[in-house]
């Protein structure tokens, strides 16, 4: 028996042993880049590979979305190990963004040009939501203190509203700035409760049964004596001259959490009780309040939180469900999704950021992830 062993024999032995290495050219190999929902699921450590763009966890159900995202872009994570990540705002005039560890009681800056990540304010009050106002200001919701703050240009703080006829409020939420200087917020009961801000004094509707002691560990005691939450859950506008007006009153079920104005300021975008509500502005007032979306995808509930408008007028909504539909939602002006980005996380809120407002900055439960896009957000903050 002979051999041949010159290169052309090799090849042609090896193709009589192996017929399919000789048609690996006719069957390319390809992969499936890990996703949220892939097993194994995507690393988005600090160390993880690098995925191939398009960006697997970024899914356009409408051919319109497709022009809001860029393709060669990656959701990145920046930051972890936070305890209850909410409120994002943009600085203009001081390029950072900002953010409320709600229930780590600080707020964290986030500075665009160093990509460093600092505390801000502490204790921060539990501040949940904040805003910068059309004068660059920064507005913030305190649920400890149960009211909302702006922050002056000379660094003093002036109390725009706790209390609505002199009752208390519950724990003002999120807020959105207007141009004509008012600030809209709303005030549901979630401050009350002992991880995130000041629990009702006993027998308050957080603190029924008297379990908890609103003076236990709080370095605030005194600032805020314990109170129980007597109001309705509604919505208000603060006006400049310091008048105080429900503009939207409790209903049923229907407990308020994030808010934002459409790109003209005509119209307004609530979360009540687990859907989106858009409402007509009319001056100081509401009118024409109907639901935008129930938020359910695929049989899911969608959990709203927070939400911003981009200057098209799609809504981008903080999605808190379960896993693979967790992240943000994207509904364009007539209510339809047109597109998601799913987090391994759940997203309470976010906004836009940069200096350009082309990036997403998104507040995970423990995380902040950025993600940039090919729209600018609509407000200021």
């Amino acid at each position: 028996m002979t051999f041949d062993l010159t290169r052309r024999g090799m090849i042609a032995g090896t193709a009589a042993v192996v017929p399919s290495l000789a048609h690996a050219a006719d069957k390319p190999a390809t992969g499936t880049w890990p996703s949220v929902i892939s097993n194994p699921p995507r690393d988005f450590g600090p160390h993880a590979p690098p995925l191939m763009n398009p960006d697997p966890d970024v899914l356009i159900l409408d051919p319109s979305f497709g022009r809001l995202v860029v393709g060669q872009e990656m959701i990145h994570r920046i930051h972890t190990g936070l305890e209850w990540a909410e409120g994002p705002a943009w600085c203009a005039a001081g390029q950072y963004a900002l953010f409320s560890d709600v229930k780590g009681d600080r707020q964290y800056r986030y500075i665009w040009e160093t990509r460093q990540m600092t505390v801000f304010r502490s204790p921060s009050y539990n501040s949940n939501g904040n805003t910068f106002d059309f004068e660059g200001r920064q507005v913030s919701c305190q649920d400890f203190l149960r009211r909302v703050v702006r922050w002056e240009h000379d660094g003093s703080l002036k109390v725009l509203a706790d209390n609505y006829n002199g009752q208390p409020l519950n724990s003002p939420n999120d807020l959105a700035p207007h141009p004509d200087g008012s600030i809209w917020f709303t005030d549901p009961p979630y401050g009350g409760q002992l991880s995130e801000g000041h629990p009702d004094a006993a027998g308050g509707p957080m603190n029924a049964d008297g379990r908890f002691d609103p003076d236990v560990g709080a370095g605030g005691t005194g600032i805020i004596g314990a109170t129980r939450q007597v109001l309705p859950r509604n919505i208000y506008r603060w006006d400049p001259s310091g008048r105080l007006d429900v503009v939207v009153p409790e209903e049923k079920g229907l407990w308020p959490n994030g808010i934002c104005f459409s790109p003209d300021y005509k119209k307004v975008y609530l979360v009540r009780g687990g859907g989106l509500w858009v409402g007509d502005v009319d001056g100081a007032k509401v009118t024409n309040l109907r639901l935008f979306t129930d938020c359910m995808v695929d049989g899911l509930h969608c959990g709203p939180d927070g939400m911003r408008a981009d200057r098209a007028g799609n809504i981008w909504s903080g999605s808190t469900s379960t896993l693979g539909y967790s992240g943000v939602t994207v509904w364009n002006p007539a209510g339809k999704l047109i597109g998601r980005i799913r987090l391994p996380e759940v997203c309470p809120n976010l906004c836009f950021a940069g200096p350009k407002r082309d990036w997403l900055f998104m507040c995970g439960t423990q995380s902040i992830y950025l993600l940039r896009v090919n729209i600018q957000g609509a407000a200021p903050g």
